[in-house]
């Protein structure tokens, strides 16, 4: 089968999307082959192959030499193989060229649809090739274009583009075609217009590469990021250590006048992020993992992973934050259920005590309370 035409249409299609010719021909003959087997109704073992040089397509049948024949359409005797090759011998592959005349309109049809199919998939992998280095990682991208609630991204180096949905979007972001913006690199995703790249401001991971940005600390390892949690737009809990003697991680973190930590707060239009030193001591680390809130007094059940706190009364609310998420992201953090409830001290106990409890703050009277007063008779 001869056709320059077929062969100059698959090279413009192989150069438009930036295929290997090998592995575009690899593909394209299996392609083939699985048509015409399947149009022929052929059993025999059918291998389809293609020469581009000579824009040329030929089809091989392949059978088996035995010393007895059980399935004609895959195996040969030795005495038909040597009529063919005397050198033949019991286990070698004969090969013989079919006619094409059977590779009709109906093969060739099955054929473009497998073909279709292959070279999506030569193109998704050769996607992925592409981005691998990007994967996982912060990039700067140029708004494209905006579609309804979704924003497509210009991504430099690619022949991709980048979609960052609604939901991957921080509640008061906002862009227009032309603008730089930061993005975290999720993963390929298809959709009824092709293969484009999911970026995302919402990721934990966000947060956490804007702050290795700003904090050589943490790319070199003196400082650790040991846990993160985040409710996008709202709050960001970060839990770091370090080995390194007489190294603040906190303060590393937070730069001076809050230099470091700010940048990455700009770059999130204010979302609050708090910085607090990991600890293995359960209930330190859930103190401050409630942070900004005071705790005056905490219970940890080790083995439950339930802590009971309590906070003074006018910090409840501080505490639980809007929507519970203060609390909830403290949970997440440190992987205990917290219960956070306001302090109270019963009647009886601060009659006992000598408390005289006044504007919700506790005095505390003991016996020397007069002894430095001085009494004007």
């Amino acid at each position: 089968m001869v056709n320059k035409d077929f062969f100059e249409a698959l090279k413009d299609l192989r150069e438009e999307r930036g295929i290997e010719e090998d592995v575009f021909i690899k593909a394209l003959e299996q392609a083939l082959t699985a048509a015409y087997k399947k149009n022929s109704g052929m059993a025999k073992n059918a291998e389809v192959r293609l020469f581009p040089e000579k824009n040329t397509i030929k089809i091989y049948s392949y059978r088996t030499v035995v010393p007895v024949v059980e399935d004609e359409e895959k195996e040969i005797s030795l005495e038909d193989a040597r009529q063919i090759k005397h050198s033949y011998k019991v286990g070698d592959q004969v090969m013989q060229e079919e006619s094409t005349k059977d590779f009709n309109r109906i093969a060739v049809q099955t054929a473009k649809q497998v073909i279709t199919q292959k070279i999506k998939e030569i193109e998704k992998q050769s996607i992925y090739k592409e981005i691998a280095d990007k994967e996982g990682k912060l990039i700067v991208a140029n708004v494209k274009r905006i579609d309804g609630e979704n924003v497509y991204l210009e991504i430099g180096g690619t022949t991709l583009e980048g979609l960052l949905t609604k939901r991957d979007m921080l509640p008061t972001d906002k862009f227009k075609p032309g603008d730089r913006v930061k993005v975290y690199v999720r993963h390929i995703k298809d959709d009824f217009k092709g293969s484009v790249l999911q970026v995302t401001r919402t990721h934990p991971n966000f947060v956490r590469m804007l702050l290795e940005m700003e904090v050589p600390e943490l790319n070199n390892g003196d400082v650790n990021i040991v846990g993160i949690v985040r409710e996008a737009g709202l709050r960001t809990k970060i839990a770091v250590s370090t080995n390194v003697p007489n190294l603040d991680p906190v303060g590393a973190c937070i730069g001076n006048k809050g230099a470091r930590i700010n940048s990455v707060i700009n770059e999130l239009n204010g979302e609050k992020i708090d910085i607090i030193n990991y600890s293995d001591n359960p209930a330190d680390y859930i103190v401050a993992a409630l942070s900004p809130a005071e705790v005056s007094e905490i219970t940890v059940d080790t083995a439950g992973l339930v802590a009971n706190v309590k906070v003074p009364e006018n910090k409840l609310s501080l505490a639980i934050g809007k929507g519970g998420h203060n609390v909830r992201l403290a949970a997440k953090l440190t992987g205990y259920k917290i219960d956070v409830k306001p302090s109270e001290v019963e009647t009886h106990e601060k009659e006992k005590s000598g408390e005289i409890v006044a504007n919700n703050a506790n005095i505390i009277l003991d016996d020397n309370f007069f002894d430095d007063i001085d009494i004007d008779e």
